[in-house]
């Protein structure tokens, strides 16, 4: 990133994400001044994405298949997954995960919330992988990885023999602990609940009783709507309960899950949460950024805060007509959209 920059357009500013026209100037990577501008041209300025759950090691399963149940090609320690994982070199996970993160970053995603199979060095791995092209990692480590990771990433409270024992090893570390739980069905749900997550990924199948004790506990939930579709864990409007979760004021993080079933693109998942589920625009962009306040330094763009965010440029397409920006950034973005990124650390 530029020591000394700046840029003019419409930005979608802190929290509240108004839009407004504006200058921003970033120094030493930090947004120093954001001043407004009667003539900012027809740039839009937008916070970076996070991605709120990914599994970027399956990068090497890509599309071997999606044929079989949940516990068949994902659940540990016998899932397809894992057992492609198994047969793969460190060299071609590794390279694996760097292409993605390659084409997440072209499509304004600035960090992720990884679950890294693989132990201790696999969390290695991504890490290497990674490098510092993603400002906003965040790894949660299975098999003992979780011990050198940032959180303890859990599958289904029904598939781990020492759940009491690894989540009061993560609480003694101080780390962050996140479950999958509801997407087959609502029955795991409570015993994640029980635990008090840090976040709880798909809720596909929770109930409305569920939904009201993340939100009163103010328990993010991560939706992964592609992957439930891909693994056939649903075929309804009605699952995830988006606007359950919406109504009980659940915050609501928007991921990608399985690099094997579905590519980590931000846009692709935004716009397929609006026509299925009839999202917001302005709510889908918000789940697209607010995994980053799992982090230290969020991702909204605020003075004093670190320069996270992505230029698009309208007046080079055919969204330069868009009457209504943030239905057009939901339905008709893509990383051909963005023609600048503020989040490219130097390495």
């Amino acid at each position: 990133m530029d020591n000394d920059v700046t840029v003019s357009g419409h930005a979608l500013l802190g929290r509240s994400l108004e839009m407004q026209p504006v200058t921003i100037v970033v120094k030493a990577g930090i947004i120093t001044h954001i001043e407004d501008d009667p003539h900012p041209g027809d740039n839009w300025i937008i916070p970076a994405f996070f991605n709120a759950h990914t599994h970027l090691g399956d990068t090497v399963a890509m599309d071997a298949t999606s044929d079989g149940d949940l516990a068949s090609l994902v659940t540990p320690p016998y899932g397809l997954k894992h057992r492609l994982l198994a047969a793969a070199s460190r060299d071609d996970v590794v390279s694996g995960i760097r292409a993605s993160i390659r084409g997440m970053v072209q499509g304004g995603t600035a960090g992720c919330a990884d679950f890294r199979e693989g132990g201790i060095d696999g969390v290695a791995a991504l890490r290497e992988a990674a490098g510092s092209s993603l400002p906003g990692l965040l790894i949660f480590g299975r098999d003992g990885g979780e011990q050198v990771a940032e959180g303890l990433g859990i599958s289904s409270t029904r598939d781990v023999a020492d759940l009491e024992r690894q989540v009061a090893g993560a609480r003694n570390n101080g780390t962050l602990i996140a479950f999958h739980a509801g997407e087959r069905d609502p029955e795991d749900v409570d015993t994640a609940l029980s635990f008090s997550p840090d976040l709880l990924i798909h809720g596909t199948h929770a109930t409305r009783l569920q939904l009201r004790q993340c939100a009163d506990a103010n328990i993010p939930i991560a939706i992964c709507p592609r992957s439930n579709w891909a693994l056939r864990v649903t075929g309804s409007a009605s699952n995830p309960p988006i606007h359950d979760m919406i109504d009980l004021g659940c915050q609501v993080l928007l991921g990608t899950d399985n690099v094997m079933f579905v590519q980590p693109d931000m846009f692709a998942e935004m716009a397929f949460a609006h026509y299925v589920y009839r999202m917001p625009p302005a709510l889908l962009i918000r789940a697209a950024i607010s995994g980053s306040q799992l982090m230290a330094t969020p991702f909204f763009i605020r003075k004093g805060m670190p320069a996270r965010f992505f230029v698009m440029g309208p007046g080079q397409s055919n969204m330069r007509f868009s009457l209504n920006h943030l239905s057009t950034i939901v339905n008709r973005g893509s990383s051909a959209s963005i023609t600048k990124k503020f989040f490219i650390l130097e390495s």
